[in-house]
Protein backbone atom coordinates (compact mmCIF):
# COMPACT_ATOMS: atom_id res chain seq x y z
CA UNK A 1 0.00 0.00 0.00
CA UNK A 2 1.70 3.41 -0.92
CA UNK A 3 2.43 5.90 1.11
CA UNK A 4 -0.29 7.98 0.28
CA UNK A 5 -3.31 5.19 0.57
CA UNK A 6 -2.11 4.54 4.52
CA UNK A 7 -1.81 8.20 5.30
CA UNK A 8 -5.60 8.29 3.32
CA UNK A 9 -6.72 5.48 5.46
CA UNK A 10 -5.16 5.93 9.16
CA UNK A 11 -7.37 9.79 8.64
CA UNK A 12 -10.47 7.53 8.19
CA UNK A 13 -9.79 4.74 10.80
CA UNK A 14 -9.63 7.90 13.50
CA UNK A 15 -12.68 8.77 12.10
CA UNK A 16 -14.35 5.51 12.52
CA UNK A 17 -12.97 5.47 15.66
CA UNK A 18 -14.61 8.32 16.57
CA UNK A 19 -18.08 7.74 15.17
CA UNK A 20 -17.94 4.48 17.00
CA UNK A 21 -17.65 6.28 20.45
CA UNK A 22 -13.96 6.54 21.42
CA UNK A 23 -12.48 9.95 22.44
CA UNK A 24 -9.41 9.35 19.88
CA UNK A 25 -6.57 6.67 18.59
CA UNK A 26 -2.87 7.04 18.00
CA UNK A 27 -0.93 4.56 16.23
CA UNK A 28 2.50 2.43 17.36
CA UNK A 29 4.34 -0.32 16.76
CA UNK A 30 4.12 -3.36 18.93
CA UNK A 31 8.49 -3.02 20.02
CA UNK A 32 8.24 0.78 20.50
CA UNK A 33 8.35 -0.13 24.14
CA UNK A 34 12.00 -1.47 25.30
CA UNK A 35 11.75 -0.10 28.39
CA UNK A 36 9.15 -1.88 29.81
CA UNK A 37 10.58 -5.33 30.15
CA UNK A 38 13.55 -4.32 32.71
CA UNK A 39 10.23 -2.06 34.39
CA UNK A 40 8.18 -4.93 34.46
CA UNK A 41 11.04 -6.95 36.27
CA UNK A 42 12.06 -4.56 38.64
CA UNK A 43 7.89 -4.59 39.43
CA UNK A 44 7.77 -8.15 40.04
CA UNK A 45 11.12 -8.98 41.59
CA UNK A 46 10.60 -6.11 44.46
CA UNK A 47 6.78 -8.43 45.09
CA UNK A 48 4.57 -5.56 43.53
CA UNK A 49 2.11 -7.90 42.03
CA UNK A 50 1.58 -9.65 45.17
CA UNK A 51 -1.65 -12.63 44.35
CA UNK A 52 -1.79 -11.62 40.52
CA UNK A 53 0.85 -14.75 39.73
CA UNK A 54 -0.79 -13.91 36.11
CA UNK A 55 1.45 -11.14 35.65
CA UNK A 56 4.85 -13.23 36.20
CA UNK A 57 3.17 -15.99 34.27
CA UNK A 58 3.06 -13.86 31.04
CA UNK A 59 4.85 -11.64 31.65
CA UNK A 60 7.35 -12.63 28.47
CA UNK A 61 4.21 -11.56 26.17
CA UNK A 62 3.31 -8.30 28.11
CA UNK A 63 6.80 -6.89 28.50
CA UNK A 64 7.55 -7.38 24.78
CA UNK A 65 3.98 -7.51 22.71
CA UNK A 66 5.53 -8.31 19.72
CA UNK A 67 5.82 -11.47 21.36
CA UNK A 68 2.36 -11.64 21.45
CA UNK A 69 1.67 -11.96 17.69
CA UNK A 70 5.12 -11.43 15.82
CA UNK A 71 3.05 -10.72 12.55
CA UNK A 72 1.36 -7.97 13.59
CA UNK A 73 3.49 -4.02 12.15
CA UNK A 74 0.99 -1.60 13.97
CA UNK A 75 -0.65 -1.35 17.24
CA UNK A 76 -3.58 1.17 17.10
CA UNK A 77 -4.74 2.44 20.82
CA UNK A 78 -7.89 3.90 21.20
CA UNK A 79 -9.52 5.60 24.56
CA UNK A 80 -12.85 5.47 25.57
CA UNK A 81 -13.86 7.79 27.94
CA UNK A 82 -15.77 7.26 31.38
CA UNK A 83 -15.68 10.38 33.44
CA UNK A 84 -18.23 10.09 36.27
CA UNK A 85 -20.83 13.44 36.04
CA UNK A 86 -20.42 13.41 40.31
CA UNK A 87 -17.19 13.36 42.51
CA UNK A 88 -16.92 10.35 43.24
CA UNK A 89 -15.17 10.80 46.98
CA UNK A 90 -18.35 12.69 48.24
CA UNK A 91 -20.03 9.35 48.75
CA UNK A 92 -16.81 8.35 51.27
CA UNK A 93 -18.35 11.71 53.83
CA UNK A 94 -21.36 8.32 53.75
CA UNK A 95 -20.12 5.51 56.26
CA UNK A 96 -23.01 3.30 56.15
CA UNK A 97 -22.84 3.63 51.83
CA UNK A 98 -20.72 1.73 50.38
CA UNK A 99 -18.35 3.61 47.77
CA UNK A 100 -17.83 1.52 44.25
CA UNK A 101 -15.23 2.64 41.85
CA UNK A 102 -17.12 4.78 39.13
CA UNK A 103 -16.18 1.98 36.47
CA UNK A 104 -18.18 -0.70 38.25
CA UNK A 105 -21.28 1.14 38.85
CA UNK A 106 -22.77 -0.13 35.57
CA UNK A 107 -22.46 -2.13 32.74
CA UNK A 108 -19.10 -4.02 32.52
CA UNK A 109 -16.59 -1.99 30.34
CA UNK A 110 -14.81 -4.93 28.73
CA UNK A 111 -18.18 -5.81 26.95
CA UNK A 112 -19.12 -2.71 25.71
CA UNK A 113 -15.31 -2.02 24.65
CA UNK A 114 -15.09 -5.08 23.04
CA UNK A 115 -17.55 -4.92 20.91
CA UNK A 116 -16.47 -1.30 19.90
CA UNK A 117 -13.46 -2.28 18.95
CA UNK A 118 -14.44 -5.34 16.95
CA UNK A 119 -16.51 -3.26 14.93
CA UNK A 120 -13.71 -1.06 14.18
CA UNK A 121 -11.52 -4.02 13.19
CA UNK A 122 -13.96 -5.08 10.68
CA UNK A 123 -14.17 -2.03 9.01
CA UNK A 124 -10.38 -1.24 8.93
CA UNK A 125 -10.36 -5.38 7.15
CA UNK A 126 -12.82 -3.98 4.74
CA UNK A 127 -11.40 -0.80 4.26
CA UNK A 128 -7.27 -1.84 4.26
CA UNK A 129 -7.29 -5.40 4.43
CA UNK A 130 -4.59 -7.76 6.52
CA UNK A 131 -5.49 -9.14 9.89
CA UNK A 132 -6.15 -7.86 12.74
CA UNK A 133 -6.75 -9.08 16.85
CA UNK A 134 -8.08 -6.67 19.53
CA UNK A 135 -7.70 -6.86 23.20
CA UNK A 136 -9.39 -5.10 26.34
CA UNK A 137 -7.49 -5.27 29.42
CA UNK A 138 -7.62 -9.28 30.07
CA UNK A 139 -4.73 -10.73 27.57
CA UNK A 140 -1.31 -9.71 28.82
CA UNK A 141 -0.81 -6.09 26.66
CA UNK A 142 0.98 -3.64 28.47
CA UNK A 143 -1.78 -1.15 27.41
CA UNK A 144 -0.33 1.92 28.95
CA UNK A 145 2.98 1.83 28.14
CA UNK A 146 1.56 1.44 24.47
CA UNK A 147 -0.86 4.37 24.75
CA UNK A 148 2.31 6.40 25.65
CA UNK A 149 4.30 5.33 22.85
CA UNK A 150 1.19 6.05 20.60
CA UNK A 151 0.79 9.55 22.35
CA UNK A 152 -2.61 8.99 23.68
CA UNK A 153 -1.08 10.58 27.00
CA UNK A 154 1.54 9.27 29.56
CA UNK A 155 1.63 7.30 32.57
CA UNK A 156 1.21 9.53 35.43
CA UNK A 157 2.78 9.21 38.92
CA UNK A 158 -0.20 7.40 39.90
CA UNK A 159 1.08 4.64 36.95
CA UNK A 160 -2.51 5.20 35.21
CA UNK A 161 -2.65 7.17 31.89
CA UNK A 162 -3.14 10.79 31.75
CA UNK A 163 -4.33 12.97 29.12
CA UNK A 164 -3.92 16.52 27.81
CA UNK A 165 -7.02 16.05 26.16
CA UNK A 166 -9.03 13.84 28.04
CA UNK A 167 -7.80 13.56 31.47
CA UNK A 168 -7.22 9.94 33.39
CA UNK A 169 -10.81 8.75 33.01
CA UNK A 170 -10.60 6.54 30.14
CA UNK A 171 -10.81 2.61 29.58
CA UNK A 172 -8.14 1.97 26.95
CA UNK A 173 -8.52 -0.79 24.12
CA UNK A 174 -6.10 -2.19 21.36
CA UNK A 175 -6.11 -2.85 17.92
CA UNK A 176 -3.16 -5.22 17.01
CA UNK A 177 -2.96 -5.37 13.02
CA UNK A 178 -0.67 -6.48 10.26
CA UNK A 179 -0.96 -3.24 8.00
CA UNK A 180 2.11 -1.18 8.36
CA UNK A 181 0.16 2.17 9.44
CA UNK A 182 1.52 5.31 10.17
CA UNK A 183 2.88 5.69 13.28
CA UNK A 184 2.69 8.74 16.12
CA UNK A 185 4.88 10.18 17.87
CA UNK A 186 5.04 9.11 21.79
CA UNK A 187 3.55 11.66 24.33
CA UNK A 188 6.04 13.16 27.29
CA UNK A 189 5.54 13.39 30.84
CA UNK A 190 3.73 16.56 32.17
CA UNK A 191 3.56 15.22 35.85
CA UNK A 192 5.87 18.02 36.58
CA UNK A 193 6.29 18.54 40.66
CA UNK A 194 2.21 17.48 41.18
CA UNK A 195 2.05 14.88 43.51
CA UNK A 196 -1.41 15.20 44.47
CA UNK A 197 -2.35 11.48 43.06
CA UNK A 198 0.67 10.08 45.82
CA UNK A 199 -0.83 12.48 48.67
CA UNK A 200 -4.57 11.40 48.20
CA UNK A 201 -3.76 7.76 48.56
CA UNK A 202 -4.96 6.63 51.71
CA UNK A 203 -2.78 3.04 51.82
CA UNK A 204 0.45 4.61 50.91
CA UNK A 205 0.42 2.41 47.96
CA UNK A 206 3.10 4.40 45.97
CA UNK A 207 6.73 3.99 46.99
CA UNK A 208 7.81 6.53 45.40
CA UNK A 209 6.27 8.43 41.81
CA UNK A 210 5.49 6.44 39.09
CA UNK A 211 5.78 2.71 41.20
CA UNK A 212 2.89 1.06 42.79
CA UNK A 213 2.72 -1.24 45.58
CA UNK A 214 -0.58 -3.40 44.27
CA UNK A 215 -0.25 -5.50 47.68
CA UNK A 216 -1.33 -1.24 49.83
CA UNK A 217 -3.77 -0.50 46.82
CA UNK A 218 -7.03 -0.57 47.79
CA UNK A 219 -8.29 -1.54 44.06
CA UNK A 220 -6.07 -4.54 44.40
CA UNK A 221 -7.21 -5.43 48.28
CA UNK A 222 -10.78 -5.40 47.23
CA UNK A 223 -10.93 -7.02 43.96
CA UNK A 224 -7.92 -8.86 43.66
CA UNK A 225 -6.59 -10.34 46.75
CA UNK A 226 -8.05 -13.48 48.36
CA UNK A 227 -8.36 -14.38 51.52
CA UNK A 228 -8.05 -11.75 55.05
CA UNK A 229 -7.15 -8.25 54.32
CA UNK A 230 -4.21 -7.36 56.55
CA UNK A 231 -5.76 -5.86 60.11
CA UNK A 232 -3.54 -2.71 59.32
CA UNK A 233 -5.01 -2.18 56.74
CA UNK A 234 -8.51 -2.94 57.35
CA UNK A 235 -9.34 0.67 58.98
CA UNK A 236 -7.93 2.08 56.29
CA UNK A 237 -9.99 0.98 53.33
CA UNK A 238 -13.25 2.98 54.97
CA UNK A 239 -16.48 2.49 52.98
CA UNK A 240 -14.72 1.65 49.95
CA UNK A 241 -16.05 -1.78 48.99
CA UNK A 242 -14.83 -2.25 45.19
CA UNK A 243 -12.14 -0.76 44.03
CA UNK A 244 -10.93 3.14 44.88
CA UNK A 245 -11.04 6.47 42.81
CA UNK A 246 -8.92 8.54 44.47
CA UNK A 247 -5.65 9.21 43.08
CA UNK A 248 -7.45 9.29 39.38
CA UNK A 249 -10.05 12.11 41.54
CA UNK A 250 -7.42 13.90 42.33
CA UNK A 251 -5.35 14.38 39.41
CA UNK A 252 -5.84 18.04 38.09
CA UNK A 253 -5.34 17.43 34.49
CA UNK A 254 -8.73 16.11 34.67
CA UNK A 255 -10.25 19.61 34.24
CA UNK A 256 -10.04 18.56 30.41
CA UNK A 257 -12.14 15.22 30.85
CA UNK A 258 -14.23 14.80 28.35
CA UNK A 259 -18.25 13.68 29.43
CA UNK A 260 -18.68 9.81 28.76
CA UNK A 261 -20.03 8.82 25.37
CA UNK A 262 -22.36 5.56 26.22
CA UNK A 263 -25.02 6.25 29.14
CA UNK A 264 -24.17 2.68 30.30
CA UNK A 265 -21.11 4.01 31.98
CA UNK A 266 -23.42 6.30 33.97
CA UNK A 267 -23.95 4.85 37.71
CA UNK A 268 -26.85 2.52 38.33
CA UNK A 269 -29.64 4.39 40.86
CA UNK A 270 -28.72 1.03 43.17
CA UNK A 271 -24.63 1.67 42.98
CA UNK A 272 -24.05 5.16 43.41
CA UNK A 273 -24.47 4.90 47.40
CA UNK A 274 -25.67 1.31 48.24
CA UNK A 275 -26.71 1.24 52.27
CA UNK A 276 -24.62 -1.29 53.60
CA UNK A 277 -26.86 -3.24 55.72
CA UNK A 278 -28.36 -3.83 52.19
CA UNK A 279 -25.57 -5.29 50.64
CA UNK A 280 -24.34 -7.63 53.72
CA UNK A 281 -27.56 -9.22 53.78
CA UNK A 282 -26.79 -10.75 50.23
CA UNK A 283 -26.87 -14.65 49.48
CA UNK A 284 -25.35 -16.23 46.95
CA UNK A 285 -28.06 -15.98 44.34
CA UNK A 286 -29.00 -12.13 45.69
CA UNK A 287 -25.56 -11.17 44.67
CA UNK A 288 -25.53 -12.49 41.59
CA UNK A 289 -28.73 -11.17 40.97
CA UNK A 290 -28.37 -7.70 41.29
CA UNK A 291 -24.89 -7.29 40.29
CA UNK A 292 -25.62 -9.40 36.68
CA UNK A 293 -24.24 -7.69 34.10
CA UNK A 294 -21.64 -5.50 36.36
CA UNK A 295 -17.69 -6.75 36.65
CA UNK A 296 -18.18 -6.61 40.39
CA UNK A 297 -20.19 -10.28 39.83
CA UNK A 298 -16.51 -11.57 38.74
CA UNK A 299 -15.19 -11.94 42.82
CA UNK A 300 -18.26 -13.59 43.74
CA UNK A 301 -20.10 -12.87 47.09
CA UNK A 302 -17.81 -14.37 49.31
CA UNK A 303 -15.03 -11.83 48.91
CA UNK A 304 -17.57 -8.45 48.19
CA UNK A 305 -19.23 -9.35 51.75
CA UNK A 306 -15.82 -9.54 53.52
CA UNK A 307 -15.37 -5.68 51.79
CA UNK A 308 -18.97 -4.76 53.31
CA UNK A 309 -18.00 -5.70 56.43
CA UNK A 310 -14.66 -4.15 56.69
CA UNK A 311 -16.54 -0.92 56.07
CA UNK A 312 -19.44 -1.75 58.58
CA UNK A 313 -16.53 -1.72 60.80
CA UNK A 314 -15.08 1.32 59.88
CA UNK A 315 -18.79 3.24 59.87
CA UNK A 316 -19.10 3.61 63.70
CA UNK A 317 -22.67 3.13 63.01
CA UNK A 318 -23.97 0.99 66.32
CA UNK A 319 -26.93 0.52 63.94
CA UNK A 320 -25.52 -1.58 62.13
CA UNK A 321 -23.85 -4.56 64.56
CA UNK A 322 -26.61 -7.04 63.86
CA UNK A 323 -25.49 -7.07 60.38
CA UNK A 324 -22.11 -7.57 61.70
CA UNK A 325 -23.55 -10.21 64.02
CA UNK A 326 -25.72 -11.92 61.82
CA UNK A 327 -22.93 -12.86 59.49
CA UNK A 328 -19.88 -14.32 62.10
CA UNK A 329 -21.29 -17.53 61.63
CA UNK A 330 -20.96 -17.29 57.62
CA UNK A 331 -19.92 -20.84 55.69
CA UNK A 332 -17.15 -18.41 54.13
CA UNK A 333 -14.25 -18.19 56.92
CA UNK A 334 -12.99 -15.20 55.76
CA UNK A 335 -16.51 -13.43 55.89
CA UNK A 336 -16.82 -14.90 59.49
CA UNK A 337 -13.25 -13.14 60.41
CA UNK A 338 -14.87 -9.87 58.55
CA UNK A 339 -17.79 -10.36 60.62
CA UNK A 340 -15.95 -10.81 64.11
CA UNK A 341 -13.64 -8.05 63.15
CA UNK A 342 -16.26 -5.53 62.23
CA UNK A 343 -18.03 -6.19 65.84
CA UNK A 344 -14.96 -5.58 67.89
CA UNK A 345 -14.44 -2.32 65.62
CA UNK A 346 -17.80 -1.37 66.37
CA UNK A 347 -17.48 -2.29 70.15
CA UNK A 348 -14.50 0.59 70.22
CA UNK A 349 -17.59 3.37 69.11
CA UNK A 350 -19.71 2.32 71.96
CA UNK A 351 -18.18 4.58 74.29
Amino acid sequence: MSQKKTDSLKQRLLEQARAEGFVTARICRPWDIPEVPARLEAFLQAGYHGQMGWMEERSHWRGNPHQLWPEARSVIMLAESYTPDHDPRAILAQPDRGAISVYAQNKDYHDLVKKRLKRLARWLIAEGGGEVKVFVDTAPVPEKPLAQAAGLGWQGKHTNLVSRDFGNWAFLGSIFTTLDLPADAPERDHCGSCTACQTACPTDAFPAPYQLDARRCISYLTIEYKGPVAEELRAKLGNRIYGCDDCLAACPWNKFAVAASDIRYAARDDLKAPQLADLAALDDAGFRTRFSGSPIKRIGRDRFIRNVLYAIGNSGDQSLISTARALTDDPDPTVADAARWALARLGLFSG
